[in-house]
């Protein structure tokens, strides 16, 4: 009984053919030699998704184009706030917007995004911060005495949210200062007639 080949797994693909024939580059002398060229026939089998991977290098680092395997791999080389279990359009988006999130990391609107790409939902966050301008010395500090960082996701049903999932990413996008909460809650039907 054969074992089946795990789907993250690169190897011969039946009926490819090399772009680039080792028969046709031996000297003459070898064009005659069956054996030889049985031989380095195998070897363009082996070769051939080698070769087609090396010529299609450029869609393996597109995120709209690449094979979902690698796709994975590039979500953990970037980055992302992922767990593996969204469907696949949302981490090839994840990917692709990786580098604009790294340069909010760390900020609300960066929080924000990041949580929403993860779960398809905007949080409401609080935060304890301020800022504020005065013309005389001494005036009072903005924001809450005591620093900290509520994020609120509202979904239809609570149970559907992995709460350990949403802490994990709002500790990875948070200032890394800052205390937090995160919890979900249900959204609030809108009134009849509304």
């Amino acid at each position: 009984m054969t074992q089946p080949i795990p789907a993250s797994s690169r190897g011969t693909v039946p009926g490819l053919l090399s772009a680039h024939p080792l028969g046709e580059q031996l000297p003459a002398v070898y064009a005659d030699d069956d054996f030889a060229m049985r031989f380095v026939a195998g070897l363009d089998t082996v070769l051939a998704p080698l070769f087609t991977v090396l010529d299609c290098l450029e869609a393996y680092f597109t995120p709209a184009l690449a094979p979902e395997d690698f796709l994975d791999w590039l979500t953990e080389w970037v980055g992302t706030e992922l767990d593996g279990t969204e469907p696949l359009p949302v981490r090839r988006h994840a990917v692709a917007a990786a580098i604009s999130l790294h340069r909010l990391r760390g900020t609300r609107r960066g929080l924000a995004t990041a949580v929403q790409l993860a779960f398809g939902v905007r949080p409401e966050i609080e935060e304890s911060g301020g800022s504020t301008w005065s013309a005389r010395p001494l005036g009072s500090f903005p924001g809450a005495p005591r620093a900290g960082l509520r994020v609120v996701l509202r979904v239809r049903d609570p149970s559907t949210v992995d709460v350990h999932r949403l802490r994990a990413v709002v500790a990875a996008a948070r200032p890394a200062h800052l205390p937090f909460t995160a919890e979900v809650t249900s959204t609030i039907p809108a009134p009849e007639g509304s």
